[in-house]
C-alpha cells in the first residue's frame, strides 16, 4: 500500500510514484520515506504523502504505535535543494497554515508563506498526532531530516546514523523547526549550530537526543519491539499522555520559542537576498555536502 499526492494547482514536476509508502503491521503502522535516490530528499510531494500517511494512522482505529522510516541508504538528507523533483514554485492545497499560497508572491512573502507551511507548521501538526510515533533513523539525518525526526516522540538510531544542521553555512540560524535546545539541551545546540559538523548516534544519546542506539543490523527489529511494547497500553492513555508531555514543553518555551526564531530565519533569508546571490547563502545541496564531508573528516572521528 502507498500513500501519494499531486499538485493542486500551477506547476510541474517529474512524476514519482510512492514517495511515501505505508504498511500495517498488526497494531503498528509503518510510514516510509521513499526517495532512495535522492537520499530521501524532502520536497512538498513527499511533504504532503507524509501527511496523507499520517491522517491514515491516526483514523485507523487499529493502529497504536506509527514508525517513521527511510528506505535506501539514509534516513533523509534534509529539503530537496536541486534534485528533479524540487517543487517550491507548485501550488498545493493548505493543510498546516491557514494562509495565503506562496505561488506568485514576492520575495519575503512567498518563503514566509511556503515554508510557515511544509516546514514549520506540519511539524508542528505531526507533533501533536495523538498517537505515540517512533523515528527509526540509519544513515544520513541531515538539516530537513532532524526535523522529521524530531517531531516523534521516540527516536531509535542505528550506529551508522549521524546527524547535522549545517544551514547556520547559510547564514540562516538553524531549520524551521528549531527544537535544538529542547532536543539536546543549550549548549549542545550550540556546538552542534556553531560547528555545522556531523555528530554520530552515540554522540546524539549522549545528549539526549536519541533515545537508544541499535546495530543497524538490529534496527527494525529493536524498533519493532519497542512500538508493539508501547502498543499494549490504552490508546487514550496514550493520547493524553503525549498531550501532557507536549504540553510540558510548550510551557518551558518550546512553541514560542520556535515563533521567534522562525522570524530571525527569514530575516536571515531576507538578508542573504540582499546582499548575495540568492536567500541560501549562495550554497546548494552538493556545495553544503561538501563542506559537510571536510568538517566531518577534522571532527576527531565524529562522524
Amino acid at each position: 500500500m502507498s500513500e501519494n499526492t499531486s499538485p493542486a494547482g500551477n506547476g510541474s514536476i517529474p512524476d514519482e510514484p510512492d514517495v511515501v509508502t505505508y504498511e500495517r503491521r498488526g497494531a503498528v503502522a509503518v510510514v516510509t520515506l521513499n526517495r532512495p535516490d535522492y537520499r530521501n530528499a524532502q520536497n512538498s510531494v513527499m511533504t504532503y504523502a507524509l501527511d496523507a500517511a499520517f491522517e491514515r494512522a491516526v483514523e485507523d482505529p487499529d493502529v497504536k504505535v506509527i514508525v517513521l522510516a527511510g528506505n535506501g541508504k539514509h534516513f533523509s538528507a534534509g529539503h530537496d535543494l536541486g534534485t528533479p523533483g524540487r517543487d517550491h514554485h507548485v501550488k498545493y492545497q493548505n493543510k498546516a497554515a491557514l494562509w495565503w499560497d506562496h505561488v506568485d508572491r514576492p520575495g519575503g512573502d512567498q518563503r514566509f508563506a511556503r515554508e510557515m507551511e511544509v516546514y514549520l507548521g506540519m511539524c508542528r501538526r505531526w507533533r501533536e498526532i495523538p498517537k505515540p510515533t517512533i523515528a527509526m533513523v540509519h544513515g544520513a539525518c541531515i538539516a530537513g531530516g532532524l526535523m522529521l525526526a524530531w517531531v516523534c516522540d521516540l527516536i531509535i538510531a542505528s550506529d551508522d546514523a549521524f546527524f547535522s544542521d549545517p544551514v547556520v553555512r547559510m547564514g540562516i540560524p538553524g531549520v524551521e523547526y528549531f527544537a535544538h535546545p529542547w532536543v539536546m539541551g543549550p549548549r549542545a545546540a550550540k556546538e552542534f549550530l556553531y560547528t555545522g559538523d556531523r555528530f554520530d548516534a552515540a554522540q546524539a544519546k549522549e545528549w539526549g537526543m536519541v533515545n537508544r542506539v541499535v546495530p543497524r543490523a538490529e534496527l527494525e527489529s529493536e524498533t519493532m519491539a519497542l512500538a508493539e511494547k508501547i502498543s499494549a497500553m490504552p490508546q487514550f492513555g496514550l493520547a493524553l499522555t503525549k498531550k501532557a508531555v507536549n504540553q510540558s514543553e510548550d510551557l518551558m518555551g518550546m512553541r514560542a520559542g520556535m515563533d521567534s526564531v522562525f522570524g530571525l530565519h527569514h530575516f536571515a533569508h531576507a538578508h542573504n537576498a540582499e546582499v548575495g546571490t540568492d536567500s541560501l547563502g549562495g550554497l546548494n545541496a552538493k556545495s553544503m555536502k561538501a563542506q559537510a564531508t571536510t568538517a566531518a573528516d577534522t571532527n576527531d572521528g565524529k562522524a
